[in-house]
């Protein structure tokens, strides 16, 4: 199987065995911005694929958004340029084929449940903290799709029990204001870094910089945390999830995984919080290596 999963700033696709061994992989620059290029992207990547193993069958890939049920478009895409495109059917004619398309955080929750960090679990909750925020979620090895399409999409939620100076919100790219995302996304703790202060750094490094004990960092890092438990709780208190599987740039801040547990109990509806936090096993490789799982698993659903 070919998986390719599309980013905002990069693009990435591997062969996956059937043995789930990865046989190829290779990462190369989204072309922002142009959607004509997008799709001569993927097919490139297809035909050098196909060049070296022969042909692969099915092909997944994952999107930053959703195809609509409604008129089979994208919708709800952060990489905006995909939003109202026919995107299934125009990769169909220019490989041949119908791929199997589905959001990327779907993907990253499906790898990581079957062979990854929730590996064996009831049901994993997938997170991705990166340039946008959304999710995924896996019962009892399924992946839960839902008639509109937009089970997971939790970052499009207002931030929950908002302070006053968190209100109205930063400005949404959805339309709306003071969503999620906008708090939660690898941009939005940057924004927020700066707007108290701090210089132009990226999360990382205000992690880092906060673990080297600068005042403003550290601040910076407990107001993350501090809504990150709010908007995590939530979900929580509704699906009661065995595990949670942290995915995109933001899961490699080590400080999350013990500061975000030690604040869940102040939110969530339970006398002890028995819910794992756990980083990806197998790190940004996840949301491709499930794109893979989409075309082989989910035909019917995704590829029709």
């Amino acid at each position: 199987m070919l998986g390719i999963d599309l980013g905002g700033t990069k693009t990435e696709a591997i062969v996956l065995s059937p043995a789930d061994v990865v046989l190829d992989r290779r990462r190369v620059a989204s072309p922002t911005g142009d959607y004509d290029a997008t799709i001569r992207l993927i097919r490139g990547l297809a035909a050098t694929a196909e060049d070296r193993f022969g042909p692969l069958g099915g092909i997944g890939i994952g999107i930053p958004g959703a195809l609509s049920p409604a008129s089979g478009l994208v919708k709800n895409a952060n990489s905006t340029w995909l939003n109202g495109r026919a995107l299934k059917a125009d990769l169909a004619a220019a490989l041949g084929r119908t791929p199997a398309i589905a959001n990327d955080a779907d993907c990253f929750v499906l790898s990581e449940a079957a062979d990854g960090a929730g590996k064996g679990a009831e049901s994993v909750w997938g997170l991705i903290l990166g340039t946008g925020v959304g999710s995924g979620i896996v019962v009892r090895g399924r992946l839960l799709a839902g008639p509109n399409a937009i089970a997971g999409e939790w970052g499009h939620n207002p931030l929950p029990r908002p302070k006053d100076e968190e209100r109205p919100g930063p400005a949404c790219y959805c339309g709306k204001q003071g969503c999620i995302e906008t708090f939660l996304s690898g941009p939005g703790f940057a924004a927020d870094h700066r707007a108290h202060g701090g210089a132009d750094l990226s999360p990382t490094a205000i992690a880092a910089a906060a673990a080297d004990g600068d005042p403003a960092a550290a601040a910076s890092l407990g107001r993350y945390l501090d809504r990150l438990a709010r908007a995590t709780a939530t979900v929580i208190n509704l699906l009661d999830p065995e595990v949670v599987v942290l995915g995109g740039g933001l899961s490699n801040i080590a400080a999350l995984y013990t500061g975000l547990p030690a604040l869940w109990p102040r939110h969530v509806f339970s006398d002890r919080v028995l819910t794992r936090l756990l980083p990806p096993l197998h790190g940004d490789a996840s949301g491709v290596r499930g794109a893979a799982r989409m075309a082989r698993k989910y035909p019917e659903k995704f590829s029709n």
